[in-house]
């Protein structure tokens, strides 16, 4: 125990020279900063984006780290900072992005009756659980589709990926209150769409 903490420790004093190092003008060393949190951001990119956008949109977290280098300041953890970048970088993916309007009528029966539960669920708890089966992913992909950006961006941190909205906010830039009234805005959007679709 702790000689992981003394690991982490010496990460952490290696990553902030780094970063000193790199705000001192010596740019080829991003791209030690690019391999360290590659897998990080393309884990959370890959999550949020279509499977085909992720390298470009992870390219544009790092672009986008690069520029903001001098905003970041130590008191929050660097992969924090970071999350918070592909975050907003995909809500500005889907901001952005025309909504492709997908017809109700591509859900298969089991799509259907996966809807069902799922509304039928009582609890964060319950609604997590069904999100696990492959319908759930066909079907949240499906009614995703449907919302808003703010809607989807905030329903993917704090309903599925199971954020508190304090943490969403954060990763968002917004107000604790704004998080939580878009939470829960984006749930009840996302019932309708499910109930209106049965």
């Amino acid at each position: 125990m702790a000689d992981e903490s003394l690991t982490k420790r010496t990460q952490a004093g290696d990553e902030e020279e780094l970063i000193q190092r790199i705000r001192g003008g010596d740019r080829e060393r991003f791209a030690d900063l690019i391999s360290c949190y590659e897998s990080h951001v393309v884990r959370i990119v890959g999550r949020r984006v279509p499977a085909d956008r992720v390298e470009e949109i992870a390219h544009d977290v790092f672009v986008r780290a690069y520029f903001g280098l001098a905003q970041f300041s130590s008191d929050v953890p660097f992969d924090h900072w970071l999350a918070g970048i592909a975050v907003r970088t995909c809500y500005d993916f889907w901001r952005d992005r025309k909504r492709e309007e997908v017809p109700a009528s591509t859900l298969t029966g089991d799509h259907h009756r996966w809807i069902e539960q799922a509304l039928a669920a009582q609890s964060d708890d319950e609604w997590r659980n069904q999100t696990g089966r492959q319908e759930a992913k066909e079907v949240l992909d499906w009614a995703l589709s449907h919302l808003s950006p703010e809607n989807r961006a905030v329903l993917t941190l704090v309903h599925l990926d199971g954020h508190s909205v304090r943490e969403a906010a954060q990763l968002l830039g917004w107000s604790v209150v704004t998080a939580k009234v878009r939470a829960h805005r984006a749930r009840h959007a996302l019932r309708k769409i499910l109930s209106h679709n049965l």
